[in-house]
C-alpha cells in the first residue's frame, strides 16, 4: 500500500444513509505507512468510557472538513480512549482544516478487524496487544476505527471494528 493511503471504503454502498456498509476484508491484517499524514483532532466527554456527545461531534466535524474541501474520499476516524472520561477523535483529511485542530501523524500501523459489541473493546486491546508481539513489534499507540454507528451496526447486522496499532 501506498504511503498515506487506507484500504477502499465505498461510500456508495449506503442503504441507510447514514454510515457506509462496511467490507472487512481490505481492512484485515494491513500496514499502513503514514508519513505527516492530516487528521482532524477531536474530543467527546465519556462516562465509563461510553461517548456521550459523539453525534453532535461527528456532524460538527464533518460539516468542516466538507467545507474546507478536506475530504479523503474514504473515511477514517481513529478513536483512543485516554480515560474514562475522554476520547480523542482523528479524522483523516486531505489538508489543513481552517479553525480545527490539526495534527499529523507518521509511522507504521497495523490493523485487526474486530466484529462484536463495543463492550469488547477491552478484549481487543489484549488481542492487537499479541498481533504486534507476533510481528516482532512494539506497541507505540492503539487507536480503534468504529466502522458504523450503533444504529448502523444494528440495520447491517455486524458491528465491525477496526484496530489500528502505531508499532516501532
Amino acid at each position: 500500500m501506498e504511503v498515506n493511503a487506507t484500504p477502499l471504503y465505498d461510500k456508495t454502498d449506503n442503504p441507510t444513509g447514514c454510515c457506509p456498509r462496511f467490507k472487512p476484508e481490505p481492512w484485515e491484517d494491513q500496514a499502513l505507512v503514514f508519513a505527516d499524514k492530516p487528521f482532524v483532532r477531536t474530543s467527546t466527554v465519556s462516562l465509563f468510557h461510553i461517548p456521550l456527545n459523539v453525534g453532535s461531534m461527528y456532524r460538527k466535524t464533518f460539516a468542516a472538513i466538507a467545507q474546507a474541501h478536506a475530504d479523503t474520499g474514504g473515511f477514517l476516524v481513529l478513536t483512543q480512549d485516554d480515560s474514562p472520561w475522554h476520547a480523542e477523535h482523528l479524522f483523516a483529511v486531505d489538508k489543513d482544516v481552517p479553525g480545527a485542530d490539526m495534527v499529523r501523524l507518521s509511522g507504521t500501523f497495523v490493523t485487526k478487524v474486530f466484529e462484536g459489541p463495543y463492550a469488547e473493546a477491552k478484549t481487543w486491546c489484549g488481542e492487537m496487544a499479541r498481533v504486534v508481539q507476533h510481528r516482532g513489534k512494539h506497541l507505540d499507540a492503539l487507536y480503534f476505527f468504529y466502522t458504523t454507528c450503533p444504529r448502523c451496526a444494528k440495520a447491517y447486522g455486524r458491528n465491525y471494528v477496526v484496530g489500528v496499532a502505531r508499532v516501532s
